[in-house]
């Protein structure tokens, strides 16, 4: 498969769990507003979950379908993204047991995503 046509289809799947998962995750919310706590209320809340896996998914085929060369130089940038997340969030854990605020779990794909973006940035604005 040509890198171009493996790119469109990434797009498309991943671009459809996304809006899935969107709205799934909007109908979810809406709908727990107004049920009682309990069981239930847990396992509508945790729907978004089927979704996202669609996108995890996705994401896994896409990298099956990628140039060998590309792969790594991707994988190395999550792997070196995932080490500083793993440094920053025990560091802040440790923070966190001498009186620094609770900060929610919510903050680490940001932290990994924005680390793995900067890195990739860096990766290419370095290597011309």
């Amino acid at each position: 498969m040509k890198e171009r046509d493996a790119n469109r289809k990434y797009r498309l799947e991943l671009f459809s769990a996304m809006m899935a998962y969107m709205v799934v995750l909007v109908g979810s919310i809406y709908w727990a507003k107004i049920m009682d706590e309990g069981v239930a209320r847990t396992l509508l809340l945790m729907t978004p979950v089927v979704p996202l896996m669609l996108a995890v998914w996705a994401i896994a085929r896409h990298f099956g379908r990628m140039d060998e060369f590309v792969r790594l130089r991707s994988l190395e940038g999550l792997a070196i993204a995932a080490a500083v997340t793993a440094g920053l969030t025990f560091t802040y854990g440790f923070l966190e047991s001498a009186g620094f605020p609770k900060v929610s779990m919510f903050w680490v794909w940001g932290v990994m995503g924005t680390t793995w973006a900067l890195y990739t940035w860096l990766r290419c604005f370095f290597a011309r």
